[in-house]
């Protein structure tokens, strides 16, 4: 037996930052992620959520599923309860202190605190010297998130060195950039009317950190060695800065340049440029040049564009650049040096060779940082997280037996039933009509309310309903055919003309059951009218499974009806078919009837056994036992707690089980196998397993999250790292199955107890009990 990875591939992933039209590199970065995700991943699920900042509308695209306003804190809690209810796979967040609200973006801090699924979250600022409102802020996103995202190393260092980050949980992918062909640039200037122009370009949300005016300082000196030069001045002024003054500062960079006599050559395009755009005036570039004033820039989105379109580039040493630009793929000049960055401008003008170099080194640097990589790489950082997030969980050991059983509810059975029968589906716990119904559960159904009016438990309803699904069930047998259908759509019509092998043993199980469990009279002359046309056509039968179901029914019908004659030869067939499959495919560390393991396995012994007990063969019984403990211990996690056979073994012949994803139906199962062969052996072993069984809906379980709900409903499985938050009719079935067999066993249970303790002896206590 071999051990696998468990954990399925990210399907749906949430996106957290702002978005266009709203104007910002964070907003672009954003629309670019969800674009080479989206790429990346056609079939994956991609839910937006927009930062809108303070006093802002805007007409978001279809991508856009929810916004929070920036400043509103129970915006963010809302979007918390949101996000949970879509269920994703992974949230990946856009940080930037600015652009959420409270002390230093906090409010973000709360919100993450509140999702369930594992959070990437990028880093587009990262101080080495944050204030004590940043300090607190990041630690509180950092602890929140499975993984950081810093866009170079020295952010990586930052992170760990001094701000004390667990280096594991920081990963480092570069900015994103489109992957554009290798071009001269004289093919692009055309377009702008600069035809033989020497062209330098600064694009970006115009701001005085952005060294512009350095810049405009050098141009005298370039001039007068290159008269054909123009400088671009790209990008509209930035919204906060218009905010708060308006367009002074571009004011102030245009009377510079009138005072320097430069107007023929200095353009500025005051506009907030789309990517096609900006991508043109790039490609029309000779020189891309940025002249910011600090060293404490971590990123550079329009520095890695321009890198990965192949432009020779003249930077100041702010941290993005010493990283990009080494090992010549860029030239770096000191800060607020107008004369170096004359010099190193002039240089390259002047040395074509010098600066196709620098292109050529930049170019081919960038396509590590094409959108394509760059979302290959989120990707796999995703699936690392969500693994992490699934290996990190603490599971805590509950208390798996309580001296109060909790009750049956028929309520949450009729709450997906109608007229007609039970929904198939639900989304949450509304029926979902689009998938109408099915003999599968509504044989279940019928047994489910048999059980309760045999016990007492709320006897009126349980007999109403149990009208409805046998009228189902009823209506289901096709006379002319001698077969079930099983699914019908919401509009009454039958989807099928025959069902399946499993629908049809399913059906008899629920004749034989209510023949033996109902009182009312009318109920049980119906199962007995129909059992008795049903099981003469039942021999064609060739599932193991479906097998295994006509067993359970037939066995049932035989308790009400020994003499009957049809059944008993049928169920010694089916039992023998069993029997020798299991001698069949045993070999050493395989103790099963099939070389795999699938669904309701429990069923498979659980039949052979009662199969056993009515034919009273000893060889059956003493079988079905051996092969229900191994399956016990395939079904039992290391920690000790239950883990059925998860969906992802189906298919996987002699192999050990997968643990995901884990289905209610294989609980109940085990449950009721269980309570049967303690019956049988007066083994507590079988206790102990059918109470793990039954805590694994209360949270005994891989990931320690509970299934069962106080009204008495259960979500539909166990995925590797959350609950399915849908309630459909199997796994409410299953889980009130669960309760009534949980019940009647420990009723069992402890008389044996009583018995056992009683000054007869064992012996006469373990006979008591069988």
């Amino acid at each position: 037996m071999s051990d696998h990875a468990s954990t399925p591939p990210v399907r749906h992933v949430a996106l957290i930052g702002n978005f266009p039209p709203r104007r910002c590199g964070i907003a672009t970065f954003t629309a670019d992620l969800h674009a080479a995700l989206r790429a990346a991943e056609p079939d994956a699920k991609l839910s937006t959520v927009a930062m809108t900042d303070p006093g802002m509308a805007y007409q978001y695209p279809e991508e856009v599923g929810y916004e929070i306003a920036q400043g509103r804190l129970k915006d963010y809690l809302a979007a918390v309860e949101h996000i949970n209810a879509r269920n994703p796979d992974i949230v990946c967040v856009q940080h930037e202190f600015g652009i959420f609200g409270g002390p230093s973006g906090e409010h973000l801090a709360v919100m993450l605190e509140k999702l369930r699924a594992p959070v990437v979250t990028t880093l587009h600022t990262i101080l080495p010297e944050p204030d004590p409102d940043q300090r607190r802020v990041l630690e509180r996103v950092a602890a929140a998130s499975s993984r950081l995202v810093a866009m170079t190393e020295m952010g990586r260092t930052i992170l760990t060195r001094d701000l004390g980050i667990a280096p594991e949980k920081v990963s480092v992918i570069p900015h994103g950039i489109p992957d554009l062909p290798f071009l001269d640039p004289a093919y692009g200037k055309h377009h702008f009317g600069l035809d033989g122009r020497d062209v330098v370009l600064t694009f970006g949300l115009l701001s005085p950190n952005k060294g512009i005016e350095v810049m405009i300082a050098a141009l005298p000196e370039l001039v007068e060695r290159h008269p054909d030069l123009t400088y671009v001045v790209l990008g509209a002024t930035h919204p906060h800065l218009i905010a708060r003054e308006g367009e002074v500062y571009r004011h102030e960079l245009e009377a510079r340049v009138r005072d320097l006599d430069l107007e023929d050559h200095v353009r500025f395009v005051n506009d907030y440029v789309d990517a096609p755009t900006l991508q043109a005036w790039l490609s029309a570039s000779d020189i891309y040049v940025t002249p910011y004033l600090s060293e404490a820039q971590i990123t550079s989105g329009t520095l890695a564009y321009s890198v990965g379109l192949g432009k020779a580039v003249v930077s100041t040493p702010y941290w993005h650049a010493q990283e990009l630009l080494a090992e010549r793929r860029g030239h770096l000049v000191p800060f607020a040096s107008p004369k170096a960055l004359a010099e190193a401008i002039g240089m390259l003008l002047s040395d074509r060779t010098l600066r196709d170099e620098l292109r050529r080194n930049a170019y081919d640097a960038g396509r590590d940082m094409v959108w394509p990589v760059v979302a290959q790489r989120y990707m796999a950082l995703f699936q690392e997280a969500r693994e992490e997030a699934v290996g990190g969980i603490d599971l805590t050991p509950l208390q798996t037996t309580s001296t109060t059983p909790p009750q049956p509810h028929l309520g949450v059975i009729e709450r997906m039933s109608d007229d007609c029968g039970m929904l198939q589906h639900a989304r949450s716990t509304i029926p979902d009509r689009r998938h109408g119904y099915c003999l599968d559960d509504n044989a279940r159904a019928l047994m489910l309310a048999a059980q309760c009016e045999a016990e007492e438990i709320d006897g009126r309803r349980a007999v109403s309903l149990a009208r409805t699904y046998a009228s189902f069930v009823d209506f289901a047998w096709d006379e002319a055919a001698g077969r079930f259908r099983n699914f019908m759509g919401y509009d009454r019509q039958w989807l099928e003309r025959e069902g399946s092998e499993d629908s049809f043993g399913r059906g008899l199980w629920a004749l034989g059951r209510t023949a033996e469990l109902t009182r009312s009279h009318g109920l049980k002359l119906w199962a007995t009218s129909l059992s008795d046309r049903v099981i003469p056509c039942s021999n064609f039968l060739a599932s193991p499974r479906a097998r295994a179901f006509a067993i359970l029914g037939l066995a049932a019908y035989l308790k009400v009806y020994p003499g009957h004659r049809a059944a008993r030869a049928q169920i010694e067939i089916y039992a023998t078919q069993l029997l020798d499959l299991l001698r069949a495919q045993r070999r050493e560390g395989w103790t099963w009837l099939e070389p795999v393991l699938a669904y309701d396995n429990a069923r498979l012994p659980e039949a052979l056994l009662r199969a056993g007990i009515v034919l009273e063969s000893k060889d059956m019984r003493e079988e079905a036992v051996a092969a229900l403990r191994w399956l016990c211990g395939q079904q039992t996690a290391p920690e000790g707690h239950f883990r059925p056979v998860g969906t992802q073994s189906f298919g996987v012949a002699y192999d050990a089980a997968r643990p995901f994803d884990q289905q209610p139906l294989e609980a109940w199962a085990t449950i009721e196998a269980c309570a049967l062969a303690f019956e049988q052996t007066a083994d507590r072993f079988w206790v102990e397993q059918a109470e793990a069984a039954f805590a694994w809906y209360l949270g005994a379980n891989d990931i320690g999250l509970r299934l069962a709900t106080p009204d008495g409903g259960c979500f539909d499985g166990l995925q590797v790292d959350r609950v399915n938050l849908n309630q459909g009719a199997e796994s409410i079935l299953a889980y009130q199955f669960a309760i009534m067999a949980i019940r009647r066993l420990r009723t069992r249970a402890n008389h044996c107890t009583q018995q056992a303790d009683n000054p007869v002896g064992s012996a006469e206590g373990a006979a008591a009990c069988t």
